[in-house]
């Protein structure tokens, strides 16, 4: 059998991450849950994710240090999956209840409340998505009625580099939203995989596969 990747999902103590963790298990990862920074930087896929309010999750990531890990990883183009409100805290900033959060700045722009409710939503696919190809009539659960509206970076992204334009994906309906950002290492979901049955499923699986199986195995 092919060697399983070693993903961490961070435990930042204001969520209950036991059913992504086990979404990933059955999407073919080694899965720990932890805070632990040494197994954070040493995991070859680091999840970040949640549910909670930004205001209550940017302070505990701040406290076991989740900024810096994410920093490291991605100068050293090492995988990251932001999930729910772990992708809102990838941007600027994010607007819930009239209070402001600063979030970690790893994409411009601001997250605030969207005319959707929460529940099943359609996506529009980029051409090239790894993600959600062959997935466009599918419907994908969100469980935030927040979301990031622009995608700045892409507004100033020059013509004449040889980077990686980001994918994003973006929902259908009366008011757009980002749905899920594949810009390198940082992949970011506005959607639960977790909760969005088969079409979550092969997201996950998709992204697990996409990683390195290098990590060494944890002590017991």
């Amino acid at each position: 059998m092919p060697a399983q990747p070693l993903v961490v999902v961070l435990d930042h103590g204001a969520d209950d991450l036991s059913a992504l963790a086990e979404a990933l298990t059955g999407a073919g990862a080694r899965v720990v849950v932890t805070a632990e920074k040494r197994v954070a930087l040493a995991a070859d896929g680091l999840v970040i994710a949640g549910r909670a309010r930004a205001a209550d999750v940017m302070p505990a990531l701040r406290s076991i240090g989740a900024d810096q890990v994410v920093d490291r990883r991605l100068a050293g183009g090492r995988a990251v999956l932001a999930v729910g409100v772990g992708m809102h805290v990838m941007f600027s900033e994010v607007v819930q209840d009239d209070t402001a959060t600063e979030g970690l700045g790893e994409w411009a722009g601001v997250v605030d409340a969207v005319g959707a409710p929460a529940g099943p939503a359609e996506v529009e696919v980029p051409e090239g998505s790894a993600l959600f190809a062959g997935l466009e009539d599918a419907r994908f659960h969100v469980a935030l009625e927040h979301a990031a509206r622009t995608f700045p970076l892409l507004d100033d992204w020059p013509a004449d580099t040889r980077l990686v334009v980001p994918l994003v994906t973006w929902s259908r309906g009366d008011e757009r939203f980002v749905v899920a950002v594949e810009n390198g290492p940082l992949v970011g979901l506005q959607v639960h995989p977790e909760s969005s049955g088969e079409p979550g499923a092969q997201v996950l699986a998709r992204w697990v596969s996409s990683l390195p199986a290098t990590a060494p195995d944890l002590p017991e």
